[in-house]
């Protein structure tokens, strides 16, 4: 195939999105009250001479602005001028058109069930004895001025019934996440652009997407191997397996965009990227979940990270029984799939978040290092690969396995969602033959933002010797309880890697979106329990909504002065290698995966550490305020150091000298940080890694699928990706994914020869 070049560009071709769906699942009066509270976390704020709509615009004193100003010109290094801050905070969000698009957008992505109880809650806060029972007024939300519905928000976060609180955090991320997405004042001020601005799109592989008539009847394909999912699993296993001469065939329910429509747009990335709309989350909300959904999976938008795995975690997983996992066989698996990425520290550019966790560390006398890029030599100082790698340095799926199974034969079919395998259960066993589902065509100009009834749609049928899942962990189980698979493995056993999060504003501009991602790591705690739990402290991405989504909001104006210093912050999580699991089921009303997880106190303890352990990092490094993401907590503000000369007397000599992190100040803080520690719904936590709901094992007592991966219950059924991890892999999990997917792809291609062979004899 040809390599499409388009250096001519100066900035990402738009991908539009789709028009909304109707918003009839909530009645006029519950949109006006969701409205309303929304309104409340990020409103219009003007000085008390100029409020033309009390009910609207949250009225400060002149003086409170003067200060609010005052206090970001001593904390800004390039504050804006006074007409610029005051136009800021008047903006009001609700008045955006794009900011309501954003916030149905949200809505829209949310399981339909999530949807139904937050319905219900509107319904109740709608009648006065219940907005009595729920804000303490008998007067509807949507009746009240602003500065009462937002002390109603912050009555929420203090009330002892958990409802409040959540329902709360829910609001505020809502309102949060998508003012970061669309407010033109904050993006101009704050120096965010979507793109660098020597912006020159990479080159990208032009696939040769497979494409069907439109037709009643099913349409049969026919192929040795199909491979649903075409991620980091799914990718591996297609190169592997079509390289070894079979007939290939990868479907996804993504599509592909090409470098030259990327990184995109923050709204079009959550919804052609991600899974529901980037809005998925736990049943009890604790947790927000990315999941890449998109032609090659999570490897399209993870940030370039290739940590091995850990000897402990391979003898941990060798004592359960799988002892591949310690022969140099499996050692082989993670240098090919390296060698084949060019993964390597040598050619890493640092940005100052990355710097932080170096620097620090080593004044700290904690253990830190570069963390191997899949880059293959490539600088890649790239801070929007979450949206999108438009430099096509990210040897991921789509730019390196695929191409190099398309190659060597393989065929690809975007837009089609697979509603079962199908099996052959004639001979008394169960024998996967194939997978049914239905195909979307884009429309006539190559999009996909057009209604899928305008669009050709196909049911077909794909036969095959050999099916292998690759879905991911929260989709793999899925299709395998909708295709009548009992094991009652399936779905349970769900390992999240829980972060917790920490911003922290430093001095200087730092403008923390560009450069790489995550380039360093500090290892010093990832074992705190002697059995290899702990966390890993890492930066963090940097696109505003994905890092200011869980900053602590106490009040409107705090919420907002803090986001103008948003060029100044670094972002970091403490990412712990989680001992207790929770499971994921299909939604009764659309079958979407609902997530059942609440990080255990065990696991809780851990994050807490690596909080505390990030706030040493930033202060050691002359942060000037730390926010960890706990509403009940204080920031840390570092005083000013003093400016006396006076001549001390001599005695007074030691108590002058640094005392860094024993700085009484700071370790107050500390303490109260460890006496608060991180409960939910006080405390929110996030996941990019998800492991373990098809988990590999010796017997089908233990789990979903054999130590070759192929499902217990069925013959020529495989799963291959993250779902088979026995437990969490404490680092992140691409390296050690495709290592087992190309185990499993060799395994799959032997038991092919070896078919072929018994009825080539007879």
């Amino acid at each position: 195939m040809i390599m499409v070049a388009t250096n001519h560009l100066t900035a990402p071709i738009p991908t539009q999105l789709p028009e909304l769906k109707p918003d009839t699942y909530f009645s006029q009066t519950q949109w006006q009250i969701l409205l309303a509270l929304v309104d409340a976390v990020v409103p219009s704020i003007v000085a008390d001479s100029e409020v033309t709509d009390r009910k609207n615009h949250l009225q400060i004193s002149k003086s409170q602005l003067q200060e609010s100003y005052e206090r970001i010109q001593s904390s800004m290094k390039t504050p804006p001028d006074y007409e610029k801050f005051q136009q800021y905070l008047q903006t009001r969000p609700l008045d955006n058109p794009r900011f309501l698009v954003a916030v149905k957008r949200i809505l829209e992505g949310i399981p339909n069930s999530n949807r139904k109880q937050l319905g219900a809650i509107l319904n109740i806060m709608a009648t006065r004895l219940g907005s009595l029972a729920a804000t303490g007024y008998y007067t509807p939300v949507n009746e009240q001025p602003i500065h009462v519905r937002e002390s109603i928000i912050q009555a929420w976060n203090h009330s002892w019934m958990t409802v409040w609180p959540i329902i709360g955090n829910s609001i505020t991320r809502i309102a949060k996440v998508c003012f970061a997405q669309t407010d033109p004042f904050f993006r101009e001020l704050s120096g965010y652009t979507e793109v660098t601005d020597d912006y020159k799109p990479g080159p990208s592989f032009d696939f040769d997407f497979m494409q069907f008539e439109a037709g009643s009847e099913i349409e049969t394909v026919d192929t040795d191997v199909v491979i649903v999912g075409s991620g980091c699993g799914g990718a591996v296993c297609a190169k592997v397996l079509s390289e070894a001469g079979h007939k290939v065939i990868v479907v996804d329910k993504g599509y592909h965009f090409p470098s030259s429509q990327l990184p995109m747009t923050a709204e079009a990335g959550v919804r052609f990227l991600y899974e529901g709309n980037g809005a998925v989350q736990s049943v009890d909300g604790s947790v927000t979940i990315l999941a890449g959904s998109c032609w090659g999976g999570g490897g399209t938008v993870n940030w370039s990270v290739s940590l091995h795995p850990q000897g402990f975690l391979r003898q941990e997983w060798a004592d359960q029984g799988l002892d591949f996992f310690t022969t140099q066989e499996f050692q082989h698996c993670i240098d090919r799939v390296c060698d084949f990425m060019g993964v390597s520290d040598a050619h890493i550019r640092h940005n100052h978040g990355a710097n932080v966790i170096l620097n620090g560390s080593r004044k700290l006398g904690w253990a830190a290092k570069p963390c191997p890029q899949n880059t293959g030599g490539a600088e890649h100082y790239c801070g929007h690969c979450a949206t999108g790698c438009g430099s096509g340095e990210k040897e991921g799926p789509s730019v390196s396995w695929l191409p190099a199974a398309e190659r060597a034969g393989a065929k690809f079919i975007e837009g089609f969602n697979v509603s079962e395998v199908l099996f052959d259960e004639t001979r008394g066993s169960k024998t996967a033959i194939g997978i049914l589902g239905t195909w979307t065509s884009r429309d006539k100009d190559g999009n996909i933002h057009t209604p899928e009834s305008e669009r050709t749609q196909r049911q077909l049928r794909i036969r095959a010797k050999k099916v292998i899942v690759a879905c991911g962990t929260l989709n793999s189980p899925l299709l395998l309880m909708r295709s009548g698979l009992k094991n009652p493995h399936i779905g349970k056993h769900l390992y999240l890697h829980p972060v917790g999060q920490m911003n922290a504003s430093f001095d200087e501009d730092i403008r923390g979106w560009e450069g790489g991602i995550l380039t360093s790591v500090c290892t010093s705690f990832e074992n705190l329990d002697g059995k290899g739990h702990g966390v890993k402290i890492e930066p963090t991405s940097m696109i505003p909504h994905m890092f200011l989504h869980g900053h602590p909001w106490r009040s409107a104006l705090q919420w907002k002065l803090d986001l103008l210093r948003c060029r100044q912050m670094n972002s970091y999580i403490a990412i712990a290698r989680d001992r207790d699991t929770g499971r994921v089921y299909p939604d009764p009303d659309d079958g979407r995966p609902i997530i059942e997880y609440s990080p255990s106190a065990f696991d809780r303890k851990h994050i807490l550490a690596g909080i505390i352990a990030l706030a040493k990092l930033c202060y050691i490094e002359g942060a000037t305020e730390i926010w960890p993401f706990v509403k009940s907590m204080p920031s840390f503000v570092r005083r000013s150091r003093s400016t006396d000369t006076t001549p001390k007397v001599e005695a007074d000599e030691l108590d002058d000298i640094d005392q860094g992190i024993n700085d009484p100040d700071f370790a107050a803080w500390v303490k109260t940080l460890e006496r608060t520690g991180l409960n939910y719904p006080d405390a929110t936590f996030s996941s990019a890694h998800q492991m373990g709901t098809c988990r590999m094992s010796t017997h089908p007592a233990g789990g979903v699928v054999n130590p070759e991966g192929r499902v217990w219950e069925a013959c020529g059924l495989y799963v291959a990706d993250a779902s088979v991890f026995p437990t969490a892999s404490g680092v992140n999990p691409m390296i050690t994914n495709m290592a087992i997917a190309d185990w499993i792809a060799r395994r799959v291609s032997q038991d092919l020869i070896r078919g072929d062979q018994i009825r080539a004899a007879l």
